[in-house]
């Protein structure tokens, strides 16, 4: 996303760069996996459909979050990894994790 169309509040940056659950769970399995390719993250995320995945996956390598990298092979081949904007990420994660088994175990 263009800095100069980012909105004014940061919470709002943050959720408009991973606003959708596929993305928070792509962003879970490269910081868990390191690199994947496309059909490892497509078994690792339950539900997803291709088209939802190579959307989310387009939206967040044009905003930084993460590195495409293909190989001149045949069959072509195709890998995701975070890059440092991404990584950076781990202790969003991190807080959405402990939130959610607090919740799990009602703990709050």
């Amino acid at each position: 996303m263009e800095k100069e169309k980012l909105p004014e509040c940061p919470v709002e940056i943050t959720l408009t760069l991973i606003s959708s659950k596929w993305k928070l769970l792509i962003i879970r399995d490269l910081l868990r996996f390191g690199t994947m390719r496309f059909g490892e993250l497509t078994k690792s995320i339950e539900h997803v459909s291709k088209k939802v995945l190579t959307e989310n996956l387009r939206s967040m390598e044009e905003d930084g979050l993460l590195n495409r990298t293909v190989y001149p092979v045949v069959p072509p081949k195709v890998e995701y990894s975070l890059t440092a904007k991404g990584k950076s990420l781990q202790l969003v994660i991190d807080a959405l994790f402990l939130w959610g088994e607090k919740y799990k175990n009602n703990e709050i």
